[in-house]
C-alpha cells in the first residue's frame, strides 16, 4: 500500500532584464540586457542579492534535511536563464544544487529554457527550447527530466497531449477550482486525450499560505505554527493521495524575508513529516509513478499559476503585451535563417516571459504583485525599451540581408 505523501516542487528563475534600451540606441549598440547605473536592472546586482538572501541559505538548508532525512525528497526547475547567469556570477550557487541533485533524491522537471510562452506562438521554437533546456539540465547535472512543466504553469490539453507524445512520465498544472469543480487537487489524473502521462495539479491554498502569506501579519493564522499546517496537510490527505505543494524557489528569503522565519519553520516542517512512518515525500516523477490517476481531466482552456483569474492575462492582458509577442515571433524565421548565433540568443532572451509581464497594467488585486516583481517605474517603460530592443533587432536582419548578398 502506497504512503500518502506531499510531491514539493520549487521553481529557480532568473530573467535578463532589459536596459534602459532608447529608441537612440536602436541601430547603434546591440546591449540590450545590462544596466550599470541602475541596482534594479543590473542583472549582476540583482542575482548576487538574491543569491545572499534566497539561493545560497535556501541550498543550505535542503543539503541539510537531505543529510538528516533520509526520505526526504523534492523536484526543482531550473531555467537556462538562471543557469547561465549563475555560471557566470555565482558559480558556487550551480556547485550547490548540484550536490542536491547528485544525492539521487532531486528531481530536475524539463522546461523551456528562456522560461517563454513559445508554446503558444511558433511550436517549433518551443520544442527547440525545451531541446536546448534538457541538453543544458544534463550537460550541467547529467540528468535528464523525465516530467514538465511549462512556463508559469501555462497548461492546457494540448500541451499534455504534446508532453505525452514526447515520453514524459508527468506534467505540473495550476489546481484551479473552477477547472476541478468537485474533485481534489490532491489526486493524480490523466490528461483528456493522452495514455501514458500523469497531471499533478497545484494545491494553491496550501502552497500560498507560504509562499504569499506566512509573513503577513495581518493574516488572521499569522503567525503560522508547524502543528496547524502539518494538521492542515493531514486534513487535506484525507481527500487524496498528494499535496502538491508548489512553489518558487525565492519564497523562501527573498519573498519571505529571513525575519519571518521561514527558514526554521520549513526546516521544522520538513522534519516532523519526513519523521512519520504512514507520510512521505515524493518527487513528481516519483509521485506519478506510485499513485493511479483518479479519472480524466480536461483544460481546453489554458490556465497558469498567476493572479487571481489564472490565465494568461498577466501577459497578454493589454495591447501591448499583445503587440510585443506578436512583432518578437514575427521575426522568427528571419532571425533563425540568418544563422548569427548572436542574434539568434537576443531573440530567444527577449522572449523570456518577464519582460510582458512587466507589462502588466492590472492596477487591482494583482497589480502590487506585478509593480513588486517590475524594475522598471512603470508597464509603458518596460513596453518602450521592449520595443526599442525589437527595432534593433530588425535593423541587425537588415544588415544582415544586405551584406549576405540577398541573404534570406
Amino acid at each position: 500500500m502506497s504512503h500518502k505523501g506531499i510531491t514539493l516542487y520549487l521553481h529557480v528563475h532568473q530573467p535578463w532584464r532589459i536596459r534602459d534600451y532608447s529608441i537612440f540606441d536602436a541601430a547603434q549598440r546591440h546591449d540590450y540586457f545590462d544596466d550599470e547605473s541602475s541596482t534594479d536592472r543590473n542583472n549582476q546586482a540583482v542575482f548576487l542579492k538574491v543569491a545572499e538572501k534566497s539561493y545560497r541559505p535556501m541550498n543550505r538548508l535542503l543539503r541539510r534535511l537531505l543529510d538528516e532525512q533520509p526520505d526526504f525528497r523534492f523536484s526543482l526547475s531550473i531555467t537556462g536563464t538562471f543557469i547561465d547567469q549563475a555560471k557566470r556570477f555565482a558559480p558556487d550557487v550551480i556547485a550547490d544544487f548540484k550536490a542536491l541533485v547528485d544525492t539521487g533524491r532531486v528531481e530536475i522537471v524539463g522546461e523551456t529554457y528562456h522560461h517563454s510562452l513559445a508554446f503558444f506562438y511558433s511550436r517549433e521554437e518551443f520544442e527547440r527550447q525545451v531541446s536546448q533546456h534538457a541538453d543544458l539540465i544534463q550537460a550541467t547535472f547529467g540528468v535528464t527530466p523525465t516530467s514538465f512543466r511549462n512556463t508559469e504553469l501555462a497548461y492546457n490539453d494540448e500541451l499534455a497531449q504534446w508532453a505525452d507524445s514526447r515520453g514524459y512520465k508527468a506534467i505540473l498544472s495550476e489546481g484551479w477550482d473552477p477547472i476541478l469543480e468537485w474533485r481534489s487537487p490532491n489526486h493524480l489524473y490523466r490528461p483528456a486525450g493522452t495514455s501514458d502521462i500523469a497531471l499533478l495539479t497545484k494545491n494553491y491554498r496550501l502552497s500560498d499560505d507560504l509562499a504569499f502569506r506566512f509573513g503577513n501579519k495581518s493574516w488572521k493564522e499569522w503567525p503560522l505554527h508547524v502543528g496547524t499546517y502539518e494538521h492542515w496537510l493531514g486534513a487535506s490527505l484525507a481527500h487524496g493521495d498528494t499535496v502538491n505543494l508548489f512553489m518558487d524557489y525565492e519564497t523562501f528569503g527573498e519573498h519571505q524575508w529571513v525575519d519571518t522565519g521561514i527558514f526554521e519553520f520549513f526546516h521544522d516542517f520538513v522534519s516532523r513529516w519526513a519523521e512519520r512512518e504512514d507520510r512521505r515525500f515524493y518527487t513528481v516523477t516519483q509521485a506519478a509513478e506510485t499513485f493511479a490517476a483518479a479519472g480524466e481531466l480536461s483544460m481546453p482552456h489554458t490556465v497558469t499559476w498567476a493572479d487571481s483569474e489564472r490565465d494568461l492575462t498577466a501577459w497578454l492582458g493589454n495591447s501591448m503585451q499583445q503587440e510585443a509577442l506578436r512583432y518578437l515571433y514575427a521575426l522568427e524565421d528571419d532571425v533563425i535563417r540568418s544563422k548569427d548565433q548572436r542574434l539568434i540568443a537576443d531573440w530567444r532572451q527577449m522572449q523570456t516571459s518577464d519582460h510582458v509581464y512587466y507589462m502588466c497594467t492590472k492596477w487591482f488585486r494583482d497589480g502590487d504583485v506585478h509593480a513588486y516583481f517590475s524594475p522598471y517605474d512603470s508597464p509603458y517603460d518596460a513596453f518602450l525599451f521592449f520595443m526599442n530592443a525589437l527595432r534593433d533587432m530588425r535593423f541587425r536582419l537588415m544588415h544582415y540581408h544586405s551584406s549576405s548578398n540577398g541573404g534570406f
